[in-house]
């Protein structure tokens, strides 16, 4: 099981990676907003594996709270895009 464990860790980097990436590289803010939510959801991803690998279920109110975080800081981060359209 550690295997797959290690293989869905370093997935999860190869794809926080490329995603630090677009969000370095990424031409518009709204590519920006997209890259953040999608680099937190892999966060908690991994933070999930390394819930199912270990066992700790310490890790699941963090889990809870980042996810939470990470959807209202989207919506919000959404909502100011689309005042801004209006004002153009």
């Amino acid at each position: 099981m550690t295997v797959f464990y290690t293989l869905a860790m370093a997935l999860l980097a190869v794809a926080g990676g490329l995603t630090v990436v677009r969000l370095l590289r990424g031409p518009g803010a709204l590519d920006r907003i997209v890259a953040l939510d999608a680099l937190v959801t892999m966060i908690v991803a991994g933070m999930a594996v390394h819930l199912a690998a270990h066992g700790e279920a310490s890790v699941l109110p963090l889990l809870l709270v980042l996810s939470l975080l990470a959807f209202i800081g989207s919506v919000t981060a959404a909502h100011v895009i689309e005042k801004k359209e209006r004002i153009r």
